[in-house]
């Protein structure tokens, strides 16, 4: 399997024609991501997004998680993966927005939670794209950095070895969050899943 690219372009095209069979081809990640939500702990009735949502899969655990009187926004850059979100009926349980994680079309501080699955390694500017998720989150709030894989399981899926060189081993991901403002709490990076858990810095 090839590793997604950082290009704009480049990731819609990869991920554009992958958005119908998503998640059939991914089937076991529901219980992970349904855990991870979990640790963000998003307040009740707060503002959460999730950015880079892809199908959605996270958008009903999120909504769940803030109740009927929360707000929840699900925003990705390529069309289809928004689309196969509505077809799956995620656009009940939150707002879907066509939008890039460097550009978000969010207020600034408008957000209690950030939950991003699977974005970071794909970005052209990692610490721009961490400073543009605490740009729309209130002091205090909290990002969830999250693949339903570890880095060694995913190494392996992608047919490559681990790189000390890899954004999300923990020196790299601390310093990263660091300079884009936010505070690392808590990293997991199992065989089953990766979670780095942050709060943004006054």
């Amino acid at each position: 399997m090839s590793v997604p690219p950082t290009d704009l372009a480049a990731t819609r095209a990869f991920f554009g024609p992958r958005a119908a069979t998503w998640e059939i081809k991914f089937p076991d990640d529901a219980p992970r991501y349904r855990r991870a939500v979990a640790d963000l702990a998003p307040p009740r009735g707060g503002a959460v997004a999730d950015i880079a949502c892809g199908t959605g899969r996270a958008l009903p655990e999120l909504r769940e998680a803030v109740g009927p009187q929360g707000s929840v926004i699900g925003v990705d850059v390529t069309v289809q993966m928004i689309e196969e979100a509505a077809r799956r009926g995620r656009d009940r349980a939150a707002s879907l927005l066509l939008g890039d994680a460097l550009h978000l079309p969010l207020a600034t501080g408008s957000l209690d939670a950030v939950f991003a699955a699977g974005l970071v390694s794909h970005l052209p500017d990692p610490v721009a794209g961490l400073a543009e998720l605490g740009r729309v989150c209130r002091t205090g709030g909290r990002l969830a950095v999250f693949h339903p894989l570890g880095r060694a399981a995913l190494a392996r899926r992608q047919g490559r070895e681990l790189s000390p060189e890899d954004l999300r081993a923990e020196p790299n991901i601390r310093a990263a969050l660091t300079a884009a403002g936010w505070h690392l709490d808590m990293l997991d990076d199992g065989e089953d899943r990766y979670l780095a858990l942050a709060h943004l810095r006054g």
